[in-house]
């Protein structure tokens, strides 16, 4: 079976990116286009928001490329959202659980809650494991707050190509061009649809 690999010449531009003080990536996912950094690289965090011009009541979300890399920053998982991230993860679904103390406040806007998924994009999850310690990323649509969500490398160029240090190629990994759906879980199991996007939720 083909197993993909990042060149190496893209694994060091990115390294070299995520590892600068403020360095922000773009990159390909299953649903739609992202913009992110090392999750602890509060300066990069803050060059989020303002090339976005996203206000700063909107958390970011939290990508990773298995939920054992992001269960550190959970304080608890119940039934329900072990049930959801089973069936639906990796996939278009963004699960909203209790934070644990390892996640910074900057990250979720001063909520007690965050936002984590795993995407089934390919180069993404490559990017993750070879260029990521943790293999975690803080990130949120790669757009201007209120413009169009980027479905495509010439979208991102488009808006915020003047700004993003590296964007990554989606090496013929198509997206679903639709976003992902948020679901909040609550400590007694019940869950509330934020956002319905690919996904129908159904457990």
């Amino acid at each position: 079976m083909y197993k993909f690999e990042l060149p190496t010449k893209d694994l060091n531009k990115i390294n070299n990116v995520l590892t600068d003080p403020g360095g922000i990536i773009a990159f390909p996912t299953d649903t739609v286009w992202g913009l992110g950094c090392i999750i602890n690289n509060k300066q990069a965090v803050d060059r989020i928001y303002s090339i976005k011009e996203r206000p700063k009541n909107k958390p970011l979300i939290l990508l990773g490329s298995k939920i054992d890399d992001l269960v550190p920053y959970i304080d608890k998982i119940n039934i329900t959202a072990t049930k959801i991230i089973e069936k639906y993860l990796p996939g278009a679904v963004t699960v909203i659980l209790p934070k644990s103390k390892l996640t910074p406040d900057y990250i979720t806007s001063g909520f007690d809650t965050v936002g984590i998924r795993i995407p089934a994009h390919v180069p993404f999850i490559e990017l993750l494991n070879k260029c990521v310690d943790g293999h975690i990323l803080a990130t949120t649509s790669a757009n201007i707050s209120g413009n169009k969500t980027s479905i495509c490398r010439n979208d991102v160029e488009s808006d915020l190509g003047n700004y993003v240090d590296y964007i990554l190629d989606d090496y013929g990994y198509f997206s679903l061009e639709l976003e992902s759906t948020v679901v909040f879980i609550a400590n007694d199991g019940k869950i509330k649809i934020l956002r319905q996007g690919a996904v129908n939720i159904d457990i």
